[in-house]
């Protein structure tokens, strides 16, 4: 005697199936239909993207992505935050565990040249560590758009050790959005709201206080 439900689950993959081959038969008769004025519509397109992808970078690098450097001023802070969409701003003093996240720093600035990485002396900037609340070090600002949206405060969200792995922090500083990740997280992003801070109303501070 046949099993009802057996036969149903067989029939819905059948279904399944079906539908998923006609959806590959749509695909490659669309393929099929493209002509020479098609194709060159879609080289031009691609063409397009490549030299607006290309004028990105070289901006970028003229901003000094790609690498880790150092801010020696509170505003050069503001000078670079102005200048660049995205930026990872590691607050620091000499001690091991700020030369860990240097380690750390240096490699993803070099993988993810859409982001300024930088550095500053966090003893030396008195008025950004108020205004920014930095109290443990290392603390990473994670700024969008001139706004400090996010914090990586030590390493707590890091394994609680100096041994995390960069990939650790990559998808860290990653659940802000404030570097282009295409590896899978396992976590959502948090919400910012109660951390977000205007850079432009420091700034505005900053320059009344000179």
């Amino acid at each position: 005697m046949a099993n009802p439900i057996q036969e149903i689950l067989e029939k819905q993959v059948l279904t399944v199936a079906k539908a998923m081959e006609d959806k590959i038969d749509d695909e490659i008769a669309s393929l099929e239909k493209l002509d020479e004025d098609d194709l060159e519509v879609l080289r031009e397109r691609r063409l397009k993207q490549m030299k607006k992808m290309a004028e990105k970078k070289k901006r970028w690098m003229s901003l000094g992505h790609g690498e880790y450097s150092e801010i020696h001023s509170e505003k050069d802070f503001f000078t670079v935050v102005k200048a660049s969409e995205r930026v990872v701003c590691h607050f620091y003093r000499e001690n091991w565990p700020c030369k860990v996240m240097d380690k750390h720093m240096s490699i993803l600035a070099k993988q993810h040249i859409e982001t300024r990485f930088v550095k500053i002396q966090a003893e030396k900037s008195p008025f950004l560590a108020e205004r920014l609340k930095i109290v443990v070090l290392p603390t990473l600002a994670l700024i969008k758009s001139t706004k400090v949206d996010d914090y990586v405060v030590g390493f707590n969200e890091l394994g609680g050790k100096d041994d995390f792995s960069t990939e650790d922090l990559e998808e860290r500083i990653a659940r802000a959005q404030v570097i282009h990740y295409e590896g899978e997280s396992s976590h959502k992003p948090k919400s910012t709201t109660q951390v977000r801070r205007n850079v432009r109303q420091s700034a505005r501070s900053d320059s009344d206080s000179e």
